[in-house]
């Protein structure tokens, strides 16, 4: 019988489904979809043979892995594994790379003598832009020569759908999507890849949704920071538990990192993008047999590089940019001191001073040049210098007034204030909305703004 042509029976479809409200509607559709999902499920087991020992192994892991108890527990354990390695494997290669990089800025230091380069140049070149390019090269490529191949490795085996499916319910009851996990999981190499990765989500709200809050997970820019103000101020130098006590610091503020944007998801999707979640039916793929040689290679040039070109292209006109601020005066006092002191009672309020704050809006073209720009403008010496090691990194940041409740505020501000400038670009281009790309900018700001002045408050009465 073709429904359409019958009205009296088409008019009580309607009414019966208008009857519904948006909630029971999309409810009914899911309904509709776990039906047809299991029933697809029961012809494939009736005509279907596959050899029984692969199932059983396949689903005993994933019982496991997306187990509602130990699903989770795995997953922190993972990531805290994943960045223990990073840390403790870094620091050796990364010193010997900042020890090479810093022989050869004193060889070119003496060549431009030589061939009597004015001092002023000099200096711009060498001890602006050269000792910025030194330190992000030798304190980024080693933690992301080791973090992007062990990530890589994982999604090779199969394993970040397994997080999606464990995060889809709690992006669901956010108001988003659940194919957000995965575009979040891309963010933690690039936030401007996890902003690219928001096209496979179809519905335009909840793709604007999970740009939007992309920038809440530490991107690789922002790991260097966290590592190492975790190492020096949340563990004991030198001490056997302080790699471990890091990387939990750093698992922690990860967390942190995902509560807000589950938080903030939610508060746009019942304010500015109002909506039901749509479906999701995440098709979990065999497991893989990871092929390393390929895995090594491709997270190396695609990965690695890529994102160290992009910091190395925006790091060096940043470092020649404050080297001159550091040494150009308006009354006496160097023109990054004012901005500084400028910048300082709103500074403190959020638990971080002048010079922090002034620091992550230098470094907005790329956040890996964060802590170079810092040490530098504290240093009365108008150039950056590479600390021979984390005590002396310790004793500039502790001499200049930080307590571990600094670091804290630092840390969180890092892992939530505004996206980098390549991210905003990215946004921009997505969005094709200035509106959009402008929220994107302020709203973290604020959401860190907020954070960092309550932890402030509350350990400053509490401890200080």
């Amino acid at each position: 019988m073709d429904l359409t042509k019958n009205k009296g029976l088409s008019d009580l479809l309607s009414k019966i489904s208008n009857s519904f409200s948006e909630k029971e509607r999309q409810e009914l559709r899911d309904q509709v979809v776990k039906d047809i999902y299991r029933k697809a499920e029961k012809i494939t087991t009736n005509n279907v043979n596959v050899e029984e020992e692969k199932i059983c192994l396949g689903e005993r892991i994933d019982d496991i892995l997306t187990s509602k108890w130990l699903g989770f527990p795995i997953m922190l354990l993972m990531l805290g594994g994943v960045f223990w390695l990073t840390l403790v494997g870094a620091n050796y290669p990364s010193a010997l790379l900042a020890k090479g990089l810093f022989w050869l800025e004193g060889q070119l230091s003496n060549l431009l003598i030589f061939i009597g380069t004015p001092e002023w140049l000099r200096g711009f070149l060498i001890d602006g832009t050269y000792r910025t390019l030194a330190w992000v090269i030798s304190v980024m490529l080693p933690p992301m020569a080791i973090f992007f191949p062990l990530f890589t490795l994982m999604e090779d085996l199969g394993y970040l759908p397994r997080v999606a499916f464990n995060l889809d319910n709690f992006f669901k009851k956010a108001g988003a999507n659940g194919k957000q996990s995965l575009t979040m999981s891309m963010g933690f190499g690039c936030n401007a890849a996890g902003v690219i990765a928001a096209r496979i989500i179809e519905s335009p709200r909840e793709k604007l949704l999970a740009i939007l809050t992309n920038n809440f997970v530490p991107c690789n820019g922002r790991f260097p920071t966290l590592l190492i103000l975790s190492m020096i101020f949340m563990g004991t130098i030198g001490g056997k538990g302080s790699s471990i006590g890091a990387a939990a610091m750093v698992v922690l503020l990860v967390l942190i990192g995902i509560t807000i944007t589950l938080l903030i998801s939610w508060i746009l999707s019942k304010t500015l993008l109002k909506g039901v979640p749509s479906s999701f039916s995440l098709e979990l793929p065999p497991y893989r047999k990871p092929q390393v040689g390929k895995v090594l290679v491709r997270s190396f040039i695609d990965r690695t590089l890529f994102v160290l070109w992009r910091a190395i292209i925006v790091a060096a006109p940043a470092g020649g940019i404050v080297w001159l601020l550091a040494n150009n005066t308006v009354g006496g006092v160097s023109i990054i001191d004012y901005l500084a002191n400028l910048l300082n009672p709103v500074a403190v309020l959020i638990g971080l001073d002048g010079f922090i704050l002034l620091a992550f809006i230098l470094g907005l073209p790329a956040n890996e040049i964060v802590l170079p720009i810092l040490v530098m403008s504290y240093l009365s010496l108008g150039s950056m210098i590479e600390p021979d090691s984390a005590e002396a990194l310790k004793g500039i940041l502790v001499n200049n007034g930080w307590t571990w409740l600094t670091a804290l505020c630092t840390m969180l501000f890092s892992l939530l204030h505004f996206p980098c400038g390549t991210t905003l670009i990215t946004i921009k281009k997505e969005t094709n909305s200035w509106k959009w790309t402008i929220f994107a900018a302020i709203m973290p700001l604020v959401v860190g703004i907020i954070v960092c002045f309550l932890v402030n408050q509350i350990f400053t009465a509490l401890f200080l």
